[in-house]
């Protein structure tokens, strides 16, 4: 029906163009017309003129012969401009008049038809349906979550704060993890999850929100990238450039070996290093000291039962502590070892640990983010 309607339209449409053209007769006064008038009525005048007197019988005929010239003139050129614009003109029109429509129309059904797709649109499809089914999905994880007599796992909050996150819904990412962040199970990844939704939401900007989030993070777990990253952003903001830039550097310091956020703390630090005359840094190809294990010690740990891993562990923990020995002035090593010994449950040699590192610091810039971190340690340890 409605191509029906928009054939109508497209012939009616040639026709308010071509009507005028079809028409045998024009009434439009052209010169043409109008010049020949004009000199028969200076051949009569000349005529009356000769009758008074006024001018001689060889003036006139002289005159009369220039009128007759001109009159072939005029009518000569008249002729050729009509034969032109009768062949040119009216067949340009008539041609644009009907093709118009068809070019159009050909257009339409290739490229904007409802009816077919064009290949980017179609490309397209499976990343549609992709994203289609993980916005459903959400939607469902979201509505288990609320609808759960017990508020929801921490975890399932956690994967759908991520999921929105990918998604760039900032808003509902800080929501979800907000969730998370008010209970007691709530670590140092949340609230460095947390601040780092609250600041894309802001368009980048690290609000007293997302501070506080920081903040949280690094008082759970001083060694948090992501919260440290954060954290130099806020100074960044602040104008305090060097605070920002020797904050990344000593995290990035505090390393060994290669891990894959080493890269972003290496462009930021670069970054400032650029606009601030600072020393750019390099990333480590490989460890600088003790390596850790190898891709088949980790083979080998998989196959161990509980017992056997943990004596595993506790080997590469005292081949740390042995090498301290010959190096005791690593800084970074005794903080590795500590929190090493943490995790073992051993907090008595893990006190000793710090103690070793409390020491070192004491050769360090006050505003080194160590010397925070060890005392925190300390103190939920006792120390």
């Amino acid at each position: 029906m409605i191509w029906g309607i928009f054939g109508l339209l497209t012939l009616v449409a040639i026709g308010i163009v071509l009507y005028p053209l079809l028409l045998s007769k024009s009434n439009t006064l052209t010169r043409g017309n109008a010049v020949p008038a004009i000199l028969a009525d200076q051949m009569r005048e000349i005529q009356r003129d000769m009758d008074r007197g006024l001018i001689s019988e060889h003036e006139a005929q002289a005159a009369r012969l220039e009128i007759k010239k001109r009159i072939l003139a005029t009518t000569r050129n008249s002729e050729e401009k009509a034969g032109s614009s009768r062949s040119g003109g009216r067949v340009t029109l008539v041609v644009a008049a009907v093709l118009a429509p068809v070019i159009a129309a050909g257009y339409y059904l290739t490229m904007g038809s409802p009816e077919v797709p064009s290949m980017a649109f179609a490309a397209r499809a499976e990343e549609r349906a992709q994203t289609d089914e993980v916005t459903a999905l959400a939607k469902q994880l979201r509505e288990r979550l609320v609808s759960d007599p017990t508020g929801g796992p921490s975890e399932g909050w956690m994967l759908l704060g991520q999921t929105y996150q990918r998604m760039g819904r900032a808003a509902d990412a800080v929501e979800a993890f907000e969730v998370v962040a008010e209970r007691e199970d709530a670590t140092s990844a949340t609230f460095s999850m947390l601040a780092e939704a609250v600041a894309v939401a802001n368009d980048g900007i690290v609000i007293p929100r997302a501070k506080s989030a920081i903040d949280r993070a690094l008082d759970l777990d001083p060694s948090n990238p992501a919260a440290t990253y954060f954290e130099s952003l806020y100074y960044l903001q602040q104008e305090e450039t060097r605070k920002a830039y020797d904050l990344l550097v000593s995290r990035l310091n505090q390393e060994e070996a290669y891990v894959p956020w080493m890269e972003t703390y290496a462009a930021q630090i670069n970054r400032i290093a650029a606009a601030a005359d600072l020393p750019v840094v390099n990333l480590p190809s490989g460890p600088t000291s003790q390596p850790g294990p190898s891709a088949a010690d980790v083979a080998a740990a998989s196959e161990m039962n509980d017992a056997d891993r943990a004596e595993f562990i506790r080997s590469m923990v005292s081949r740390l502590a042995e090498r301290l020995e010959d190096e005791p002035d690593d800084l970074d090593g005794w903080m590795r070892l500590a929190n090493a010994y943490t995790v073992l449950q051993e907090p008595d040699r893990a006190v000793e640990a710090y103690r070793k590192a409390e020491a070192l610091l004491e050769q360090q810039p006050a505003s080194d983010p160590r010397r925070a971190a060890v005392r925190a340690a300390l103190e939920r340890l006792g120390g």
